[in-house]
């Protein structure tokens, strides 16, 4: 165990902007993909679309079927001065914790009016961070209003400095993966981003199964770790679900000894918790940071898009696959070019 694991600095590269992917490939599949092999210390150079040949017969791939909910809003105060929220939790009926712009100019009790004036709220409770408990008027149907007014709430290095009706329908489109169903997230599982409906189905005949977990992805996961010691880092809790069905097709693959991949850090996060908790609960709250040393009970390999400096993502990854294999794997991928972020390519640890 190399004790600089534990260090916030070890996870630090540095990284030139022109390489944060500001947009999407023109095609999910399209994307380039970095394969890691663990046992032989390969690094090597794919497509996206290569998946189908890599993941082996008879194995299963877990993926993350939140859908992004579009909580991003734009809206201005009585004094004309602009504000951005990005919703974050509902806490009860019409009832949202929000981060907000110039949130220390907002006055408790003042009105906020979004979306040119569809939305409206009031500032309820300041809370810390920057956070706010926001209260909407008309708050029966808001998730319908959300649904039509609301903005996807893209990651602040993802730069819109305008509002564009096409950048936001497509981000509306290309920020949601294919297999998205279950609505709860306040960011995509990106990982997930590159498969296509015609992916899918190649992996299905070729004898691969689709299994669906969901975990909503809120803050959590992106939470900066403010202390050098990771291992004092405290996660969010984040909701996470599993059927009783798809608890037992990953039983049966552990088992017989079938490979199981996970598909982004969130599906493998849910995996993680099942296997701590020997499969003995199929839902609730997830709090689980994972970082080395660590012993993986059921990710066999991992496909997963690059991570930002220093984030609680990227020490996952080292956890799975060696802190110093993949700082290599991220040196290789910046002089080659490679998107990253978001809309950025992806790695394939297998």
């Amino acid at each position: 165990m190399d004790k600089n694991d534990w260090n916030l600095n070890s996870y630090d590269y540095i990284l030139p902007k022109k390489l944060i992917a500001q947009y999407p490939s023109p095609k999910r599949d399209q994307s380039r993909m970095l394969l890691i092999e663990r046992k032989s210390g390969k690094i090597l150079n794919k497509k996206f679309s290569d998946i189908v040949s890599i993941l082996p017969n008879s194995s299963c791939i877990v993926v993350n079927n939140t859908k992004v909910l579009p909580v991003r809003l734009n809206g201005k105060r009585n004094t004309g001065g602009k504000v951005e929220a990005l919703l974050i939790e509902e806490i009860n009926v019409g009832e949202w914790t929000a981060m907000l712009s110039n949130s220390r100019r907002i006055k408790k009790g003042e009105k906020i009016d979004f979306c040119s004036g569809e939305l409206s709220a009031f500032a309820k409770n300041k809370l810390d961070n920057g956070q706010w408990e926001l209260k909407f008027e008309n708050s029966k149907h808001l998730k319908g209003r959300l649904e039509k007014f609301g903005l996807p709430p893209l990651p602040p290095y993802i730069e819109r400095n305008e509002i564009n009706d096409k950048l936001n329908n497509e981000d509306s489109n290309r920020y949601q993966t294919c297999f998205a169903s279950e609505p709860g997230a306040i960011a995509a599982p990106t990982a997930g981003l590159h498969f296509t409906h015609e992916i899918m189905s190649k992996i299905k005949k070729k004898g691969i199964e689709i299994l669906e977990v969901t975990l909503h992805v809120g803050l959590g996961t992106f939470k900066p770790i403010l202390i050098q010691d990771i291992r004092k880092h405290k996660m969010h809790s984040e909701f996470f679900s599993v059927s009783s069905q798809t608890i037992e097709k990953i039983k049966y693959f552990k088992e017989n000894n079938k490979k199981i991949f996970s598909i982004g850090t969130t599906s493998m996060r849910v995996l993680e918790t099942l296997g701590q908790k020997n499969f003995k609960t199929k839902s609730g709250w997830t709090d689980i940071f994972i970082h080395a040393p660590y012993k993986f009970k059921i990710t066999d390999g991992l496909l997963t898009n690059f991570h930002l400096p220093k984030s609680t993502l990227i020490i996952l990854v080292s956890a799975f696959c060696g802190r110093k294999f993949l700082l290599n794997s991220y040196k290789k991928a910046i002089v080659e070019n490679y998107r990253f972020f978001s809309y950025g390519d992806c790695m394939m640890i297998i």
